[in-house]
């Protein structure tokens, strides 16, 4: 059976003394590479051997913005679907398109108002996962996720931020979750001093 929940447990079992901030994301892969990524999850004041378990959904769901500041609400999405933004006589509505995604593999966006840029919102867990800014009338975000997640050890980053390729450059562990249900992601190395080891991630206890 295919589970819909795969249930993380993030410890801290490194040797870092600045409190410092344990970032989430994943890429789009339908957009080309450098597309920015948005901070889908950040972990804070996660003491050392505290744990901070959470879900990650396998599916996701879409919303868009319109350019009055409006949110449509959030709509699950399946892969090879697409949503349309369209004027109705309530305003602007987001609904399931009678004519799929271009690729099985990937769920579209499509501004069809007349006027007016909209931004595309994908969520997962409730959180922003991904978002395409600024697309003009007739324009489409397509979008792709893998499970898989890059974590690492940031600044100043909070959740829901749209994050640079320079904070991105930071992050260097990704961690394929295909097939798993449940695993423990394990935080070491840090520490004070010039003798401190970079920060690493691995998966313990893990169940398929």
């Amino acid at each position: 059976m295919v589970t819909e929940n795969i249930k993380l447990n993030f410890t801290n079992r490194s040797g870092d003394t600045n409190n410092s901030s344990v970032l989430i994301f994943q890429q789009n892969v339908a957009e080309s590479f450098g597309e920015i990524a948005v901070a889908w999850k950040v972990i804070r004041n996660c003491g050392r051997l505290d744990t901070h378990p959470f879900n990650f959904p396998l599916q996701f769901q879409v919303s868009a913005k319109d350019s009055w500041g409006n949110y449509t609400p959030q709509l699950t999405a399946y892969d090879g679907q697409a949503f349309d933004m369209t004027l109705d006589n309530s305003g602007d509505v987001l609904s399931v398109s009678k004519n799929s995604a271009t690729s099985p593999n990937e769920v579209e966006v499509r501004n069809q108002l007349k006027q007016g840029a909209i931004s595309a919102c994908i969520f997962k867990d409730g959180k922003l996962l991904a978002t395409k800014t600024n697309m003009a009338p007739g324009q489409k975000a397509v979008f792709q996720f893998q499970p898989r997640i890059y974590i690492g050890v940031v600044s100043q980053v909070t959740e829901g931020q749209i994050i640079n390729s320079a904070i991105i450059s930071q992050v260097n562990t990704e961690i394929n979750l295909f097939g798993i249900t449940s695993a423990n992601i394990v935080m070491t190395g840090g520490g004070p001093g010039p003798n401190s080891s970079p920060f690493e991630f691995h998966l313990e206890n893990i169940n398929q």
